[in-house]
């Protein structure tokens, strides 16, 4: 039998290694047609730097009996093979004497009795090689058994349908429901961006108007309860600002009421009367914000119509400036 290694000029003495060992890959009673079996040799007591030649068994392979893997090589401690991925705990197992486990992989593919061969091993160190011989195994191999006398052929049965589990339906359960929750929000996105893009082109009510709506929403008694009376103030001076600063281009809501009314001063369309008495609504209203003053009914009934006239007066006074300057350009 041809050996892998050839080791030269070494002194050979040829010594009885044991038994070779059969083990089945798969767990049966016996062997069976087409199962895996571990043809092994176990060398002990090896040193580092020790060298050792395996038998080529591929011309043993045929169509009864193949040789499903060549020679593979396990340490083994105790008895146990080492699987360590770490170089300095593998070097300090190779200081000391160890075993090593050569193993083949058969697969037969007929009935009968297999006489295995014997494993010659060649182990060498330095200027000293042993020959040791493993003897050789039977195998016995089986098939089946049939019944000939109950056995009756049936047709080829098709694929086994299995039911369908949870656990694959939930998957795709779950995926249908994120897809549809993302077209829905996309659906949304879109209809929203429609929507402001609609309220975009759509005409603006002038400023006057808005301010007038805003502050109809205040037309009640209800407001001047002293727990209500600060949403009342805080409703009726926003819709001024937001008035003023489109009327007479100043940024009111950014203002305080000093700031503010420095800015209109002064202004030809706000009389002095009703200059002052926005000035003191407005503080007012601060009053009531932040320093937690309660105003009386007389201060509250003539908080709105002041707002209302302000609204209505400067935009008479901006309609008849209009006109006058269309009746200037006609002439």
């Amino acid at each position: 039998m041809k050996l892998i290694a050839i080791i030269l000029a070494l002194t050979m003495d040829v010594l009885p290694g044991g038994d070779a060992v059969l083990h089945q890959l798969q767990k049966r009673d016996s062997i069976l047609i087409a199962d895996q079996v571990r043809y092994s040799v176990t060398l002990s007591g090896l040193q580092e730097g020790q060298q050792i030649a395996l038998p080529d068994l591929s011309s043993a392979s045929n169509d009864t009996l193949t040789l499903v893997r060549g020679w593979q090589l396990d340490t083994l401690v105790n008895g146990k093979e080492i699987h360590s991925r770490n170089a300095k705990a593998a070097a300090k197992i190779l200081r000391k004497p160890f075993d090593v486990r050569a193993s083949v992989v058969l697969a037969p593919f007929e009935e009968g009795t297999y006489e295995l061969p014997d494993i010659p091993v060649i182990k060498a160190l330095k200027d000293k090689a042993d020959t040791l011989i493993f003897k050789g195994l039977e195998m016995e191999v089986k098939t089946m058994p049939v019944d000939t006398a109950s056995f009756q052929i049936h047709d080829i049965k098709g694929q086994i349908k299995y039911p369908i589990t949870l656990t694959e339906v939930l998957p795709w359960a779950l995926g249908g429901l994120a897809l549809l929750a993302v077209i829905f929000l996309v659906a949304k996105l879109i209809d929203r961006a429609n929507k402001r893009r609609a309220e975009a082109l759509k005409p603006k009510d002038p400023a006057y108007i808005v301010a007038l709506r805003e502050l109809d929403k205040y037309r009640s008694d209800k407001f001047w309860a002293p727990e209500k009376q600060k949403a009342f103030y805080s409703g009726i001076t926003d819709a001024l600002k937001i008035y003023m600063d489109d009327r007479f281009g100043v940024d009111a809501p950014e203002m305080t009421t000093a700031e503010l009314f420095d800015a209109l001063k002064g202004d030809k369309d706000i009389t002095p009367e009703m200059f002052n008495e926005l000035k003191e609504l407005f503080e007012r209203a601060d009053f009531v914000k932040f320093a937690k003053h309660v105003a009386d009914d007389t201060e509250n009934a003539s908080a709105l119509p002041l707002a209302v006239r302000f609204v209505t007066t400067t935009y008479q006074a901006d309609i008849e400036k209009e006109s006058s300057v269309q009746e200037d350009a006609e002439d």
